[in-house]
């Protein structure tokens, strides 16, 4: 089993003496997170990543905006916060209220304070391997790879999902690992058939118990980043950790270590930008 809150405790260790050492010139890292609406998952979410900042010694600065929010008064309390010099990251809340674009209140983030990975720039930088932000949950699987010392090199890689921030993302990490990687969605034709093929499974899908024991082959090492009511991923566990070499599970798994690379990520914004101030 590959347990998430050990990697994501490791991840949280490695940064407070860094931490304490921003705290020694005089800066305190700091993320703001903007929650528009009043979505009761939203708001558990942003609370759960305010109390890892206070945890950690991260100034958490937390924007609650009305569901009549327009796009214009987003972008504009985004554009106050690129501004800030205090703040060193951003996070919208996923999902905003339908009538607001949320593409262009993402393009709007700041590139160097775009810790949530949600960007296109980012996006793309991602895609071309020099990008500073990944996405976090993409980030947070590259980490628990490396963490169990799980290969990818020359390796056969199967997404479930194409999200912009997720599947897109981690498939385009793989690949600059040297996997082959073959990106699945809702159009794909013999889906089990192709996960048999796969020594890597993410599963990215949103849906519950999704993919099945007899779609992966025996020892695939799978990845669950999925997260629906009750505490289920997108993978049958039951059915699934009979075949697997390695599994994460959920809850515990994947999600841990996406709040703990928003930490890491948050962190780093705040080196880069004291390293720049003092050059």
């Amino acid at each position: 089993m590959l347990d998430g809150r050990h990697v994501a405790q490791s991840v949280k260790d490695s940064l407070k003496p860094r931490v304490a050492a921003l705290e020694e010139q005089g800066i305190t890292p700091c993320l703001a997170t903007i929650l528009v609406g009043s979505d009761s998952s939203s708001k558990t979410y942003v609370k759960m990543k305010g109390n890892a900042c206070e945890r950690l010694g991260i100034d958490s600065k937390q924007i609650h905006l009305p569901e009549e929010t327009t796009t214009e008064q987003l972008l504009d309390q985004i554009e106050k916060l690129n501004e800030d010099e205090t703040v060193h990251g951003i996070l919208l809340q996923h999902p905003v209220p339908n009538h607001i674009d949320e593409r262009l209140a993402f393009d709007t983030i700041a590139i160097e304070k775009d810790v949530d990975g949600v960007t296109s720039e980012g996006f793309g930088q991602t895609a071309f391997n020099f990008g500073k932000f990944p996405s976090c949950t993409p980030a947070a699987i590259l980490e628990m790879i490396d963490f169990y010392h799980i290969p990818v090199e020359g390796k056969r890689a199967v997404v479930i999902g194409r999200s912009p921030i997720l599947g897109k993302p981690v498939s385009m990490m793989l690949l600059n690992r040297n996997a082959t990687v073959t990106m699945c969605h809702s159009k794909t034709e013999n889906l089990p058939e192709v996960i048999q093929q796969a020594d890597i499974v993410i599963a990215a899908v949103g849906k519950p118990s999704f993919v099945q024991g007899n779609w992966v082959k025996q020892g695939a090492v799978i990845l669950d980043a999925g997260y629906n009511k009750g505490n289920i991923g997108d993978v049958d566990y039951d059915s699934c950790v009979e075949k697997a070499g390695a599994i994460t599970p959920v809850p515990g798994g994947v999600g841990p270590v996406t709040i703990s690379m928003l930490l890491k990520h948050t962190v780093l914004s705040a080196e880069w930008k004291t390293a720049k101030g003092n050059i």
